[in-house]
């Protein structure tokens, strides 16, 4: 356990059960404290009575050379917990979901509405990919799911325990990061050491100003943060900058007679992308004539996660909501084709690579780790007319980590394919869903200085280390700082 230069220590866990729970409260990691997948961090409040906060896949280096399925294992304790909160629904903090109800999870899974409506369909994409694609076996998992999601407001205390020794009740509140999406406030009372304290698991927190979400909620108070960390060394462009970054590509591929190819996660990213390229659209002066591109979304899960996020409405901030006021519809408008079967889709790939069509393709998986995308970079990474956008993180050992690092005329390895990188390789860190390193000082230093203990996850070891350094540098009163 590492911890800031000139900062004092605290109870953290070792690895060893036994020996950590000598003190409680006490938080242990199963996943997502050294990197940045495979979310899952236990509260453990007593011998006999835990809380998990999201239980996600790990991708990448995450994987640690092991298969999926035998990574993805339940190999911790789960008797003794008494609930699963949910920060949102991405496959990273969600994915584990069907390994832990296999075995023997049977407690309330917590989430706000919107997250509700959308993680069955996360989980079912799950099913297919990694257990069955047995649609009785499916559907009979997604009820039982459906059962177990407890839906909670964001703002309103919810008790999970409440006996003579300890009370224990959680509250979520908008973390800005997709729809739906929550920090997780936890506070614990314990009578007989005279404890009251608040523990707080940031969960991934978004950016202000986000298409479609209002800015994270201000923390009222925390003597214990769990803080992600992406980016903690790094800033990202201004909204302004990154929609003119975006026009820019969109207008050099039509000149060079290409597209542009969009790594994107189904959810979140892709209804981002959407509401900007709209915006793009709209802004073109009045009766200017011309060729318009064409907005294809390949990806039959983001097109079932748009159509969700138009029903979503009320979660919306007041900006998208003005535009339906307006008659503009963001998530769909003239111009934007959904792919649906795999046939459409390998047409679509072939149709790309051997015309000059003017496109702006969204696909999964957001870090080239499987989905279509890898059918369209098989084609079209060779080929100089064309640029591959990134707009997400993408994590060490991914496919996706190496096309970014990789140098015009390289040769990098897609789906066990050697081929050369000859098309325009591109990053705008501003759309990206996590907030940077200002706006996670921003979300510590809303406190008031009333943040005792900081833990650091969700961030690879450079990150975590210099957002300690800054952290310390720039906000007072706090004890210690800590990261794996």
């Amino acid at each position: 356990m590492r911890q800031a230069a000139g900062v004092g220590a605290w109870h953290l866990d070792s690895g060893n059960k036994e020996q950590d729970l000598l003190e409680y409260p006490s938080i242990i990691h199963h996943g997502g404290a050294e990197g940045v997948t495979g979310s899952c961090h236990r509260l453990q409040i007593s011998p006999d009575h835990a809380i998990l906060i999201d239980c996600g896949l790990f991708q990448g280096e995450d994987l640690k050379g092991q298969s999926s399925f035998e990574r993805h294992q339940i190999e911790f304790p789960i008797d003794d917990v008494i609930a699963l909160v949910v920060t949102h629904v991405h496959i990273d903090h969600i994915g584990r979901l069907p390994y832990l109800m296999a075995a023997g999870f049977k407690g309330p899974i917590i989430c706000t509405p919107p997250s509700a409506r959308l993680l069955p369909l996360v989980i079912e994409d799950a099913l297919k990919i990694g257990f069955t694609r047995d649609r009785r076996l499916i559907e009979r998992f997604l009820d039982t799911v459906e059962i177990h999601l407890d839906p909670s407001p964001y703002g309103a205390w919810k008790s999970l325990l409440n006996e003579e020794r300890h009370k224990v009740k959680v509250r979520l509140q908008n973390a800005g990061h997709i729809l739906g999406s929550a920090y997780v406030e936890i506070d614990v009372e314990d009578e007989r050491a005279s404890l009251d304290n608040r523990y707080v698991f940031s969960g991934d927190l978004g950016p202000p100003d986000t298409p479609l979400l209002p800015d994270p909620t201000p923390l009222e108070r925390a003597d214990v943060l769990v803080l992600e960390s992406t980016y903690g060394d790094r800033r990202h462009e201004g909204r302004r900058t990154r929609r003119a970054q975006l026009k820019e590509m969109i207008y050099r591929a039509q000149r060079e007679g290409g597209s542009v190819v969009i790594p994107a996660f189904s959810i979140g990213r892709t209804q981002e992308l959407l509401y900007e390229i709209e915006t793009l659209l709209h802004e073109r002066k009045e009766g200017e004539k011309g060729e318009r591109p064409l907005i294809i979304v390949d990806s039959p899960l983001a097109a079932r996660f748009t159509e969700v996020y138009r029903d979503l409405k009320p979660w919306w901030d007041s900006e998208a909501k003005a535009r339906l006021d307006d008659g503009r519809h963001p998530l769909s408008f003239d111009g934007l084709v959904t792919v649906d079967s795999h046939d459409d889709h390998l047409d679509m790939v072939e149709h790309l690579a051997t015309t000059n069509t003017w496109a702006i393709v969204i696909a999964a998986s957001g870090m080239v780790t499987g989905g279509r995308i890898v059918n369209y970079l098989k084609r079209l990474l060779p080929d100089p007319r064309h640029t591959v956008l990134f707009v997400g993180y993408q994590a060490e050992g991914t496919a996706g980590r190496q096309i970014q690092r990789a140098k015009r005329g390289a040769e990098v390895v897609v789906d066990g394919e050697r081929m050369a990188v000859n098309a325009h390789v591109k990053s705008i860190s501003g759309f990206s869903a996590h907030a940077d390193q200002y706006d996670l000082l921003r979300f510590v230093i809303d406190l008031g200085g009333k943040v005792k203990k900081v833990r650091l996850v969700h961030g690879e070891e450079a990150s975590q280390r210099e957002l300690a350094r800054y952290l310390q540098r720039n906000v007072e009163r706090i004890e210690d700082i800590t990261f794996v």
